[in-house]
């Protein structure tokens, strides 16, 4: 086997001409590099970069342009080729392509699926020490390999049956994206900046009549703006509200009366404290003595009863339970907003589509004469999306896997330590979370 054939596979590229290699040493310190010079044949040159066709000459190249390659037990290794411009008819005058990189790259393909691989494992400033790149080029990479293997965007958008739609924040929590999910094979089909009606509008306008006839289901919060693109351009009757954006809200409820409760409580034991000072005189340090009486503070355990009033009641402690208890004789009305919340978790636990609809009208009456103000403002919020809730349950759509994408982008952001072009984020976002397979070179 000759060494220009053994040098075809350690780069990668067969169909080149090897030239020569040097190793350039660097007398200054340890590193060197080395350059390996190559050539195209002669039915290679001459193609347009980004749709490989023949185009006519456009100059001739004078400067040897160089692109990076993986490296050899940690040496940098470079191919050179002196590279000419052309005259495409339909892109203009731009570079002629080479088969060993992608457009508009100074890295060599199985480098840049190197790194791709690594960003969906470890963060990015540990990529660019390893890789010996820079921080932001990292994303760079990303995007690029992601308009490569996804070079025609609408193909993800045929055949949508369900979706789900949902925002999710970035950047410690001040600025947010929204996502659209394919909850068929739960992958993230589209992804913007921002979250209101005319960010999504664009998503919808990308549709043709076909594919928002094809849309059967959208699984979504409570949001305006998401009702309001749906009914302006889907069928109001596919939009379902996941049980769980219920539940929370009625855990919102819950927790508003909480709060009330504690003021009220610690009121109360503010003013028993100061009562038994000017009885009895302020107490002395440390553990009262045996006979004495002390006020107890009553607020705190309402307090601290705010996971507790969350949890299922099968999933309680031992203290949890007691804490239950003690709001069961002590606050009837905390109580009373505790057996509502229940109340409707449990009616979405039902199989049965019309036992639903049996429970939640008792719950909606009890609810609007319960005389709690929080979960008379829920009452009115699920009257008004009373058909999407009935039909979350009738078409079995779950909000699921978009919460579970909506962790994974996350992880995404925090394992690369932010993004500088939120557009990369858009691009590792759209490739980590929409089903593609990175795969390792010569593996």
């Amino acid at each position: 086997m000759s060494w220009r054939r053994i040098v075809k596979h350690l780069i990668g590229v067969k169909n080149i001409k090897i030239k020569s290699v040097k190793l350039n040493e660097n007398s200054g310190d340890s590193s060197s590099s080395i350059y390996i010079y190559v050539d195209l044949y002669k039915k290679d040159k001459g193609k347009c970069t980004y749709c490989s066709k023949k185009a006519s000459g456009y100059d001739i190249a004078t400067v040897d342009r160089k692109w990076r390659c993986t490296d050899v037990d940690g040496i940098p290794i470079y191919l050179v080729y002196t590279i000419r411009r052309v005259n495409c008819p339909e892109h203009g005058i731009v570079v002629e392509s080479v088969p060993w990189a992608l457009p508009d790259s100074r890295f060599c393909k199985n480098l840049e699926m190197t790194v791709t691989f690594l960003a969906a494992n470890m963060n990015k400033a540990a990529i660019a020490k390893f890789i010996g790149i820079d921080w932001a080029t990292v994303g760079n990479i990303i995007s690029r390999v992601k308009k490569t293997l996804e070079p025609d965007v609408n193909i993800k958008y045929n055949n949508l049956v369900h979706i789900g739609i949902d925002e999710t924040s970035y950047k410690k929590g001040h600025n947010y994206i929204t996502t659209v999910v394919n909850l068929d094979n739960s992958t993230v089909i589209w992804a913007h900046p921002g979250h209101d009606k005319k960010v999504l509008s664009s998503f919808f306008d990308c549709l043709s009549p076909d594919q928002l006839a094809s849309i059967e289901t959208v699984s979504c919060d409570g949001a305006r703006w998401i009702t309001y693109c749906i009914n302006k351009y889907l069928t109001p009757s596919v939009r379902c509200i996941d049980p769980y954006h219920v539940v929370t809200w009625a855990n919102g409820a819950l927790d508003e009366v909480r709060k009330t409760a504690y003021k009220t409580a610690k009121k109360t034991f503010q003013e028993e404290r100061k009562k038994q000072i000017k009885d009895e005189g302020k107490p002395k340090r440390g553990r009262p003595k045996k006979g004495s009486t002390r006020a107890v503070d009553g607020s705190k355990k309402i307090l601290n009863s705010r996971f507790a009033l969350w949890k299922n009641p099968d999933n309680l402690t031992n203290n949890q339970e007691e804490k239950i208890a003690l709001i069961k004789v002590t606050d009837k009305k905390l109580y009373r907003a505790y057996l509502l919340k229940e109340k409707l978790r449990l009616i979405f636990k039902l199989d049965d589509i019309e036992d639903v609809k049996e429970e939640l009208r008792k719950w909606l009456s009890w609810s609007q004469r319960c005389r709690i103000p929080s979960f008379v403002k829920l009452n009115k919020a699920i009257k008004e999306n009373y058909d999407s809730i009935i039909a979350t349950k009738k078409h079995h759509i779950s909000n699921a896997k978009v919460e579970a994408l909506n962790g994974k982008i996350k992880q995404i952001v925090y394992r690369s330590r932010g993004f500088r072009n939120i557009y990369n984020l858009i691009d590792s976002v759209l490739f980590f979370c929409g089903g593609f397979k990175i795969a390792l070179p010569n593996r």
